[in-house]
């Protein structure tokens, strides 16, 4: 179940990235896609058709992919706020009591990253940025193989935070119900959201990038999704802004020989049964760790629900990578640039400060990935796919953008004016030049 690799063939497999335009696409996708579509298409394709319908036809497209790709359209879009305080008041109360916990704890760590607005008079008059709140975003909550309310407190509180004056949620309806899990809808309640809508899918995103007669566009759309979403944010950025390009999670824990089997196999399946292509990988120099967490997964797989799609997980992408010492993880590891990053060894500080990139650094055994995904306090909406090397998680500098200020004194503009005019002219912009050169 859990294979082990030489770090040069991890390099080649578990640890190789590809692009998302060189992803192997199951033949399974590309059955039913062309099965929906009459004709074989790659994702590609099939997004841009139904970008350009629902750009194109609004509502009246939105409602026939939602009935060939959901399976239901409900009669209204707009989930009313009263059933969103219903659902709230309808979940057990050790889950409201979870999720109040959680937002607490979430709102709490976003509070204290500082975004603020600065000016200076130390260059001739004055000059700075404004540090301005992005008007209205929409946050796309997956549904698809299991609902994620958390996923509703990791993305909207960020933007509460920030100051967003509208935060638009969607959320794909069960197929059997035709509406939203009510567990994403108490969420939702529970931190006052009220334009939520029931529509999922590549359609979801172009309804919210190009607007429809019942949705109001937004100025940038947030939120993982399957191969689907991910290519239709792609398509629409530029017309309006998105958070990431979010492929399959995934986790990597470094451990030595003092770290806990048990606890290391059970991080690396909490990981694998979010999805088959999701990674969960273990690098160590331990030979015999190894081999006892290959014991625990064995045996721990048979109890857990999700079993098969485990160990497709653990099949597909996974994998636990023989290293000559601690040095070498760390370096493989860097390389990788992992979502998240677990350090289960006996000092993990010292390795922590070794870390290049990774979305999240979760330093020690009791610091494990699944209170990051819930209560720790940082989203865990965080980067995949290797974009860990240049991208930040979902964070309140996500939902404000810069806007620069300058107000010189005459003084100053004097001062400097010729060296524009220079500038200007070694550029033939000659009016640029001009513009500068009438007030000097």
């Amino acid at each position: 179940m859990l294979r082990i690799f030489s770090p040069e063939e991890a390099r080649q497999s578990i640890l190789k990235r590809v692009p998302m335009d060189e992803m192997v696409i199951p033949e399974t996708v590309l059955q039913r896609t062309a099965e929906l579509f009459g004709e074989p298409l790659t994702p590609t394709q099939a997004v841009d058709r139904i970008l350009t319908d629902v750009r194109r036809r609004g509502d009246a497209a939105l409602r026939e992919w939602s009935q060939r790709l959901d399976g239901s359209t409900p009669e209204n879009f707009a989930v009313p706020v009263e059933e969103l305080q219903a659902a709230l008041e309808q979940i057990p109360a050790d889950l409201r009591q979870a999720l109040e916990l959680a937002a607490s704890r979430v709102r709490q760590f976003h509070e204290a990253q500082p975004v603020t607005s600065w000016m200076t008079q130390k260059m001739g008059g004055t000059v700075g940025q404004y540090m301005r709140p992005i008007l209205r975003v929409g946050l796309y909550i997956p549904a698809g193989s299991a609902p994620l309310p958390s996923s509703v407190l990791m993305s909207a509180i960020p933007a509460q935070v920030a100051g967003v004056s509208e935060i638009v949620l969607v959320a794909p309806p069960n197929r059997q119900t035709g509406k939203i899990d009510p567990t994403i809808l108490a969420s939702a309640a529970l931190l006052g959201l009220t334009e939520v809508y029931a529509i999922g899918g590549a359609q979801a995103i172009a309804a919210l990038a190009y607007g429809t007669e019942s949705i109001n566009p937004v100025k940038k759309i947030f939120g993982p999704g399957n191969l689907f979403v991910s290519l239709a944010k792609r398509q629409v950025f530029g017309f309006v802004g998105i958070d990431s390009i979010a492929g399959p999670t995934e986790t990597v824990v470094i451990a030595d020989e003092n770290a806990k089997p048990e606890w290391v196999a059970a991080d690396l399946l909490a990981q694998a049964e979010h999805d088959v292509l999701a990674s969960a990988i273990l690098l160590s120099p331990s030979e015999t760790l190894i081999e006892a967490v290959q014991v625990e997964v064995e045996k721990q797989i048979k109890a857990r629900t999700r079993s098969q799609i485990i160990a497709a997980s653990m099949n597909n992408r996974s994998g636990a990578v023989l290293t000559a010492d601690l040095q070498e993880a760390v370096d493989l590891s860097n390389d990788y640039g992992p979502e998240h990053l677990c350090l289960a060894v006996a000092d993990p500080w010292r390795l922590a400060e070794k870390i290049t990139a990774a979305g999240g650094i979760f330093v020690g055994e009791h610091s494990f990935e699944v209170l990051g995904d819930y209560v720790a306090g940082p989203s865990h909406v965080m980067p995949t796919g290797g974009s860990a090397h240049f991208s930040s998680p979902l964070n309140v500098l996500d939902f404000v953008h810069v806007v620069s200020l300058v107000a010189l004194d005459p003084a100053t503009a004097q001062a400097i004016g010729p060296a524009a005019v220079t500038i200007a002219s070694a550029e033939q912009l000659d009016a640029h030049a001009n513009s500068a050169q009438v007030r000097l």
